[in-house]
């Protein structure tokens, strides 16, 4: 099995594309190996934690992550449905501080998304219903967890034409220029 692993136009983020064996009676893939993901330079990953989310279509989650020392990285994955998955950048210093990257990722095109530490992450689904995975380099811990908010016009993110559901805590998330980040 191999992968293989595409730059973003932001460093430290990597869309990554797994080896896929089919035939008429379905597929086979690895989501996650080891020794493939030291071959891609990612075998410094230490993932602790899986998480598994179901949500309905239109619904957004984020954008979320976690302060040092309890920052994550994420490897995520859509196992059915489909959503618009966004990184925007909030390490201070970097040249692409409060940019984003987005990218759609459908069960039916198999592709991986890693997210490491100092960025906010967010989805979108587009389908009827989504199963969304992620791999986690650290374990959640409530005190750490933070965000912005998911339509701060400085974004720019372009979330669709869908009527967009969010939580409540969502909603009240801070826009990036009232934002201090955690991340140096």
């Amino acid at each position: 099995m191999a992968f293989n692993k595409s730059d973003c136009p932001i460093e430290g983020l990597y869309v990554i594309k797994p080896d896929v064996f089919g035939d008429k009676r379905g597929f086979f893939t690895e989501l996650y190996n080891q020794k493939s993901f030291e071959e891609i330079g990612l075998g410094h990953l230490n993932f602790v934690q899986d998480n598994l989310s179901y949500s309905s279509q239109g619904i957004i989650r984020g954008l979320h992550f976690q302060a040092p020392p309890y920052a994550q990285g994420k490897l995520v994955t859509v196992l059915q449905g489909r959503v618009l998955d966004v990184a925007v950048d909030i390490r201070k210093g970097s040249p692409t501080y409060g940019e984003h990257f987005a990218i759609e990722l459908d069960a039916e095109d198999i592709t991986l998304f890693y997210i490491p530490p100092g960025f906010a992450h967010g989805f979108q689904v587009l389908s009827e219903t989504c199963l969304f995975s992620y791999k986690c380099t650290d374990v959640y811990h409530k005190a750490s967890e933070g965000g912005l908010l998911w339509n701060d016009p400085d974004l720019g993110i372009e979330w669709g034409e869908m009527a967009p559901l969010v939580s409540e805590k969502d909603q009240i998330l801070p826009n990036l220029k009232d934002f201090f980040s955690p991340f140096e």
